[in-house]
């Protein structure tokens, strides 16, 4: 999905229809009267929203994003046809609605005096509070006050950055704040580095600290240096209908399964990769001696002319997606051993029900990694380079990996070699200054996921081809 690109929910006839109809009537272009037919319904939603980790981001080039999957809910059931903007930020999104080309601002916009007097507060209700994060163990601090004298990691002039040293003021001093100033370092490379001791202390908001507590459950997220922060959806002064229509919706499907369902699984984080550093999984199996790398070894070997690639890439990218369970089922709905969207195994000619099957899946991946060599192959000439873009594309969805080209080339990085270069540009791509640049086409990507996927299956194929027979 490209930034401003409409997305339909329900049926296309009606749409049309309203579009002749605004057309013919000069007043539908005008404070938001173009929506409102009979008791001020609404037939079009007009919605704006940012990229970001809970809101909207594409995933395997499929939308996702818990305000994006609310606000597509609410429209569905409603009868309202959708359609979305990406905007770059929240002064945008206020503008947006303020000039009628929006109705609906699906974002926490932040219920402070300055937006309370132009917008109308409604929907998910969302407080957040930055938070210390550290370690929980036996030397965790249990009060602010014990942070004199520790060292405490934050992103350089964030919000984060300026709130410690307004604490460290408040505290008469002695807070030794580090700074790190690198552009490849988001909040959640901090919270890792916590978690794998290599920092004390980092400070994130505690919706971000929550979105990773369960891939990280050595952690501590409770002891809060900020004051709360509410925030919610927003729609357009003079639209007092639909803010009451979308708070009646809030209410009445808060508690439903469905919506319970959303924020598990995005919150939910248990299904996280977790790679085999030292690929002790296969230095058991004797593989110089004959044994087989998995009991798919049939598969792999029988479709792997449909990738152009060898079977031990199919192998590799297999251990990395489900550990060879053709069972898994991921948050996002990728299924079975190589982890397949059901949309891109139909767009390869495979049926999605069919993906449990571990052929059919096998199947779909290689046609799939064909599609993805072809596509890069005008970018990236060097057939061995390309394999780290096209396992880069596999597990980010080909748009990220264009965007990561296309910066990478902006910022005089070679756009042709993925290590050190286009990686690179990927981890930008998760900080709002680089994935709202004007050549980035895909937003807020992920990319340290991406990145460390590309080294871990590079590194199983590396191996697999040492011990193994082609």
């Amino acid at each position: 999905m490209l930034k401003g690109r409409k997305r339909r929910v329900n049926g296309i006839m009606v749409m049309i229809m309203a579009a002749i109809l605004c057309t013919l009537l000069p007043q539908c272009k005008k404070n938001h009267s173009h929506l409102h037919n009979h008791g001020n319904d609404i037939d079009t939603l007009k919605v704006v929203t940012l990229y970001g980790p809970t809101s909207f981001f594409l995933y395997r080039g499929e939308e996702m994003g818990i305000d994006y999957d609310n606000v597509k809910k609410f429209a569905d059931d409603e009868g309202m046809f959708l359609e979305l903007k990406v905007l770059n930020n929240i002064s945008e999104l206020i503008e947006a609605l303020k000039t009628g080309e929006a109705d609906l601002a699906a974002y926490p916009v932040p219920s402070i005096s300055e937006y309370k007097s132009e917008v109308i507060h409604c929907g998910p209700q969302e407080v957040t509070r930055q938070v210390l994060v550290q370690k929980n163990n036996s030397e965790k601090i249990n009060d602010v006050t014990e942070l004199i004298g520790k060292e405490v990691y934050v992103e350089k002039a964030s919000k984060y950055h300026y709130r410690l040293e307004n604490l460290n003021e408040e505290l008469g001093g002695g807070i030794e704040i580090r700074p790190i100033d690198n552009d490849t370092i988001i909040e959640e490379d901090l919270l890792a580095m916590v978690s794998h001791g290599e920092i004390p202390f980092t400070v994130v908001d505690s919706n971000i600290a929550s979105l990773y507590k369960s891939a990280y459950p050595d952690l501590d997220i409770s002891i809060p240096i900020s004051s709360d922060q509410g925030a919610s959806w927003a729609v357009a002064n003079g639209l007092d209908s639909l803010a009451k229509k979308i708070d009646r919706w809030e209410n009445r499907s808060h508690s439903s399964d469905f919506i319970k369902s959303i924020y598990k699984g995005y919150y939910d984080r248990t299904y996280s990769q977790v790679f085999d550093n030292n690929l002790s999984y296969f230095k058991k199996l004797n593989l110089s001696k004959g044994a087989s790398v998995s009991s798919y070894d049939g598969l792999f070997k029988n479709n792997a002319n449909l990738s152009g690639y060898d079977w031990r890439l199919l192998a590799a990218i297999a251990f990395c997606e489900s550990r060879y369970n053709p069972g898994v089922e991921s948050r996002f709905g990728a299924k079975g051993l190589m982890q397949v969207m059901p949309n891109t195994a139909k767009a390869v000619g495979i049926e999605p029900a069919s993906l449990g099957n571990p052929d059919q899946n096998i199947k779909a991946a290689a046609k799939i990694l064909k599609r993805l060599d072809n596509s890069l192959e005008s970018r990236v000439s060097d057939p061995e380079e390309r394999i780290k873009f096209v396992v880069a594309a596999y597990n980010a969805g080909l748009g990220h990996i264009y965007d990561a080209i296309a910066l990478a080339d902006k910022l005089g990085l070679d756009a042709g070699k993925w290590t050190g270069n286009v990686s690179v540009a990927a981890l930008m791509k998760s900080r709002p200054e680089y994935y709202n640049d004007p050549v980035v086409r895909n937003g807020y990507f992920r990319g340290r996921e991406t990145v460390d996927f590309v080294d871990h299956v590079t590194g199983i194929y590396r191996y697999l081809k040492e011990n193994t027979k082609a």
